[in-house]
């Protein structure tokens, strides 16, 4: 598609590279580009300090206007917007493409992609596969939701290059039905998740099932067991279906856990179709070391350990955290809830915990779910993680973890959970030793 000239609307910039991406690289292409965002210029002052040095013909904040979607010739719209809003429809009427970050790139993007998604698992999945080509001897750009929008170094991917891919059900929901789908798609697996914006679980399948679906007859899928749901939709796949590893053929891995195994089964798989052989998917698994707030180990005071489990905003990703470790586990949970069923959360709380602190808008609603239980653990509900660092910190002992793994949203009182697990290790730096 031939920008130049064409009347760009980007709306929701956004904080987190995605928006401040797509505005900047269609700039680059010769569009008009109007940045339209609910947020004023003060919430979006580091998005707007971002993009300073590119010609944007305009600035819409503290709320949209119609014009803007109505003489619009390209809309690129931010994950985060949810279905159904009017804006979009009166876009689409209007005779304007609708597209979004991910898909603008995935268009553009000369190499052979791997996209990942999946309830649970999907970015320590993608990180597994990347290390795994790079150890193949690949050149290797890993980018998406995981956190790096790969749209404006697109001049330095080249056609023997790989891009791997972590995409969420928002990113898939919003492709267009002519996007092109990554040559390798890779599903960890599927269970109930942000159904406050998808509002159905059959919503949400659908959105995960898109990978699958937009691919043809010569690309490859993954369907990964880690949740029950993915593992059955082989009547969905378009192409071929790629076996997962075996467990023993996998090398020890330095992240813990049955379900980093299930990970890099479905990592592995997914190197594997890309040409990869057994010793390069043994040498790159032995590599990875784990991503930044995934049960990482940061600290010990007074012989307490503390694990940094931010990432875990599933129900799911909390009970695989607290299998994973051996000692006794103080838990800090809680934040928005997303719709999600925190059944299997409360046993493994009963099961695993020696006691639990539960923070934000779901914390009350945790707490008396896990007291109503026969052989309940010590437990309470507070309004801050600080509040519930504090109480695991006063109730616990020498030799025990302190764990936060929040099984909920982060945005009822951080801006994302990256800002909250780095709460977290401030909180802890300033516990007494």
């Amino acid at each position: 598609m031939d920008l130049t000239g064409k009347r760009a609307t980007v709306m929701g910039l956004g904080r987190f590279g995605g928006g401040i991406a797509a505005a900047r690289w269609l700039a680059r292409q010769g569009a008009l580009v109007t940045v339209t965002d609910l947020a004023d210029e003060i919430a979006l002052a580091d998005s707007l300090l971002a993009l300073k040095d590119s010609p944007i013909a305009a600035y819409h904040l503290g709320g949209h206007r119609e014009d803007d979607f109505r003489n619009s010739d390209l809309l690129v719209v931010n994950p985060a917007v949810r279905p159904g809003n009017p804006l979009l429809e009166l876009a689409r009427r209007s005779g304007a493409r609708l597209s979004s970050e991910i898909e603008l790139f995935m268009e553009a993007c000369p190499a052979r992609q791997i996209g990942v998604t999946g309830s649970n698992g999907k970015s320590t999945t993608a990180a597994m596969t990347a290390a795994i080509l790079r150890a193949a001897g690949r050149k290797v750009h890993l980018g998406g939701n995981i956190g790096n929008s790969l749209l404006n170094d697109l001049d330095q991917i080249g056609r023997d290059d790989w891009v791997v891919l972590e995409l969420s059900s928002f990113q898939l929901w919003h492709l267009g039905p002519d996007a092109r789908m990554p040559h390798i798609a890779v599903v960890t697996g599927c269970s109930p998740n942000h159904l406050d914006w998808h509002a159905t679980f059959e919503h949400y399948v659908a959105a995960k099932q898109r990978i699958l679906a937009g691919q043809t007859a010569d690309d490859l899928a993954v369907l990964g067991d880690l949740d029950p749901g993915a593992s059955s939709w082989t009547g969905c796949l378009a192409g071929r279906q790629v076996a997962l590893e075996p467990f023993d053929q996998l090398p020890p891995l330095n992240v813990p856990g049955q379900h980093n195994l299930a990970n890099a089964a479905c990592a592995a798989a997914a190197a594997r179709a890309a040409g990869c052989d057994l010793e390069a998917i043994r040498n790159g698994l032995k590599s990875f070391c784990g991503l930044p707030q995934r049960l990482e180990w940061c600290g010990a005071i007074d012989g307490r350990r503390f694990c940094n489990d931010s990432t875990a905003t599933t129900p799911e990703s909390t009970v695989a955290g607290l299998r994973s470790i051996d000692e006794p586990v103080w838990l800090l949970a809680g934040g928005r809830d997303k719709g999600c069923d925190f059944q299997s959360l409360v046993s493994t709380v009963v099961e695993k915990a020696r006691g639990a602190a539960f923070f934000g808008t779901a914390g009350g609603q945790l707490r008396d779910r896990v007291a109503a239980c026969t052989t309940a653990p010590p437990c309470t509900a507070v309004k801050t993680m600080e509040d519930a660092l504090r109480w695991c910190w006063d109730h616990s002992a020498p030799g025990e973890v302190i764990l936060l793994s929040p099984a909920c949203s982060s945005s009822d009182q951080f801006r994302s959970f990256r800002e909250r697990g780095e709460r977290f290790v401030e909180l802890i730096q300033a516990l007494p030793s």
